[in-house]
This record gives structure tokens, sequence and C-alpha cells, in this order.
């Protein structure tokens, strides 16, 4: 199942996150590399092509294990976001570090983000080295992530020669901040929102309305989430390691809710 965007095109309607795999902050762990690459391949084969990642995940071991992961899977059929760390943000480490990224990844970055906002570097300076790196076929498109909707003007209007295509923040039925802003600013705009963190850390699978709503879908809580999101516009993107929690997220791409049941869930979850 798709979601399009003027700005990015065409994307899976649901994305694979990688936080913790491969190790954690800048520290890499690669005792369960063989589980982590094949969950990665397993999301792939369920129909989940998006996979966001970042070179500070395992210090850059993410990077690796999905690079392992998507060889053998059609390269136009995936889609690959990756963030540089802020203080990489200067114009020559961004080219650096997006060329690291791409050397993990083993091919080119689909959607290359600033991980989160520099208290140092101009944020114009970050999206040159992004224009840079376009020209150069290291990446395809560029955005920000953790950014409010002043920081992501400032940056759209940086771009000269491209346009920003995507913000990457924390949403999600019980976090919806983004809905006073930067949501509707990026819905309206065709800028692809991504949404970290959409089921809570398992929160919304033990959401009752979730449940009831569920049942007369034959769907699980955490289905009904994924496939109102997808309803209101924006790519959640559920970390999952599990075969089981794998097969649970891509059934969401078969749940259609009603406009009455959307309405609802919207209703008793502000």
């Amino acid at each position: 199942m798709k979601a399009c965007f003027k700005r990015v095109g065409c994307v899976s309607a649901i994305g694979l996150g990688t936080w913790g795999m491969g190790g954690g902050f800048w520290t890499v762990d690669a005792s369960r590399d063989g589980e982590w690459v094949e969950a990665i391949r397993y999301a792939l084969e369920r129909g989940i092509r998006l996979v966001d990642t970042a070179e500070m995940y395992g210090g850059g071991h993410a990077e690796e294990l999905v690079g392992l992961a998507v060889r053998g899977f059609p390269r136009d059929e995936v889609f690959i976001v990756t963030k540089v760390w802020p203080n990489h943000a200067r114009y020559d480490d961004v080219l650096k570090s997006a060329e690291a990224s791409a050397r993990r990844l083993g091919t080119y970055i689909d959607l290359y983000l600033l991980h989160w906002p520099s208290d140092s570097v101009p944020i114009c300076e970050t999206v040159r080295a992004f224009e840079a790196l376009a020209d150069k076929g290291v990446i395809r498109h560029f955005g920000v992530s953790n950014f409010s909707l002043d920081q992501l003007r400032e940056a759209e209007a940086c771009a000269k020669k491209y346009e920003l295509a995507a913000v990457e923040n924390h949403y999600s039925l019980l976090n919806r901040r983004d809905e006073a802003d930067v949501l509707p600013y990026a819905l309206s705009n065709g800028i692809l929102y991504l949404a970290y963190t959409p089921l809570e850390k398992g929160a919304l699978a033990k959401s009752p309305l979730l449940a009831e709503v569920g049942k007369r879908y034959g769907a699980t809580a955490v289905q009904v989430a994924l496939a109102w999101y997808i309803k209101r516009g924006v790519v959640p993107i559920p970390k999952a390691e599990k075969k089981s929690h794998i097969d649970e997220i891509a059934g969401a791409f078969h749940v259609k809710l009603s406009d009455e049941d959307f309405q609802r869930i919207d209703s008793e979850h502000r």
C-alpha cells in the first residue's frame, strides 16, 4: 500500500523504524545482527518498503544492517531514510556523513534528514550541503526532523535548487501537538510527514477504544491505530523486530476505517 506526496512521490504507507537495532546512542551492538537483518528483510517481504535509520543508531551499524537487508530487493521499490546528527551539520561534515552513510548502506539515500535542529550551525548551511549531495546523486530528497513549524519554514526557505521534501516528528494519538501547525502545513504543501513512536511503546495496544473499533474490522488495536494514521495522511514508522509484530503491522494495510470510526477515534483521543 502506497501513500503519495507531491514532493517525494509515492512511498510505503507504513515504514519500519530501526532505533535499537545494531546498538544504541553511537554505540555498536553486533550480538543480534542476524536477527535484525532477518527482521528488516521480513518487513520488506510483507510490503513495508520504507525503512528509517540514522547515523547515530549504533554508530552507523544500523545502516549497515539495513544495507544487508535490502540486498536482492529491487532498489526502486525500497525507500531508505537516514539522518545526520546535528554535530555534523556543518557543510563539509554533512557531505562526509552522507557519503559514509551511503557506503554503509551500499546504495544511495532516498531521504536524508537533519536529525535535530543545530544550536550552532545555521540551517541554510546544512541545506546547501543537502543540495550539493542531491546534485551528486548521493541523496534523492532531503528534509528535517524534530523541527517546529517556524524552523521547518526557515529550512524550506533555504532551499534554492530543490524542495524540502519531508519532516519527521514525534506524533501519535497520544501526542498530537503537531496538529496545531506542522502537520497541516506539511499536508497542505505536499511534504511527507513521518511519524515516529506512533504506537507509544505499546501504550496504544492497550487502548479499549481501539480494541473495540478493531472488532468490527477483525483487527487489533495496533492495526486500527496505524490505519488511523494512514487515513490522517501521515506515514507511521513503528519499530518491530519479532515476525509476529511485523505481521500485525503489515496487517494494517488492509484495515480501511469508516469516516465515522475515524472521527470517533479522533474525538476520544483529543
